[in-house]
């Protein structure tokens, strides 16, 4: 299969994801990453983000294998390499990673996501050969300690009409707060505490999925 096409049928399936969970080893309060991940995965997440700043290959080929069995999709985070590696269906890359053009000539068939926190960087990554923009962080959160700006629900407001691409939403959003990012336009979640730290991952993720898809009927 081209490699253009292989790519479109990818983000195609990102179109149709609707919680965005996102696993660190260090936020599974206590608890194995690979058990987080069946948890997740077995509460109809379509998407899973490996985030293990640390030892980024520890528990790649594992999450590989097993969102194989889910047919879910695999991002890694901050390396393309190791996205290729594992043959992880996408990479994500913050502002301070490899650059977007470069890691598009590098994988032209991966899903690459981008974090923007402003409406520049957010266009920037349309223009440029990005699946999907992350807007963030929302609000306050511990993943991001050393942060003190945070983009509030009125950025989804402003930058989400001048997308064409699908986007996310991230940073300190739990089941308490979803309704107002949802009412803001968001209809992809990316959560990290909020489903991860839970004691429940697995029905907390059917949670935040039907407050999803009843906005998206």
């Amino acid at each position: 299969m081209p490699k253009r096409d292989k790519l479109a049928l990818l983000e195609k399936r990102v179109l149709k994801t609707d919680i965005y969970p996102v696993i660190t080893p260090s936020f599974c309060k206590g608890r194995s990453p690979i058990f987080v991940l069946q948890e997740v995965l077995a509460g109809g997440a379509k998407i899973v983000q490996l985030r293990d700043k640390q030892e980024p290959e520890r528990h790649a080929q594992k999450f590989r294998e097993i969102t194989e069995k889910y047919n879910a999709l695999l991002i890694i985070n901050d390396s393309v390499d190791l996205a290729l590696k594992f043959n992880a269906d996408g990479v994500h890359l913050g502002q301070g990673d490899l650059p977007l053009i470069e890691a598009r000539e590098k994988a032209p068939e991966l899903i690459i996501g981008v974090s923007a926190h402003n409406l520049k960087e957010a266009l920037f990554a349309q223009e440029n050969g990005a699946s999907y923009v992350n807007l963030g962080p929302i609000f306050q959160t511990k993943t991001k300690e050393k942060l003190s700006i945070f983009l509030g629900v009125a950025a989804i407001k402003e930058i989400a009409p001048c997308l064409k691409i699908p986007f996310t939403v991230m940073g300190g959003i739990n089941k308490d707060n979803i309704d107002q990012v949802l009412e803001a336009g968001a209809r992809r979640v990316a959560m990290v505490t909020g489903i991860t730290e839970t004691e429940n991952v697995a029905e907390t993720v059917r949670f935040l999925a039907r407050k999803v898809k009843t906005l998206n009927k």
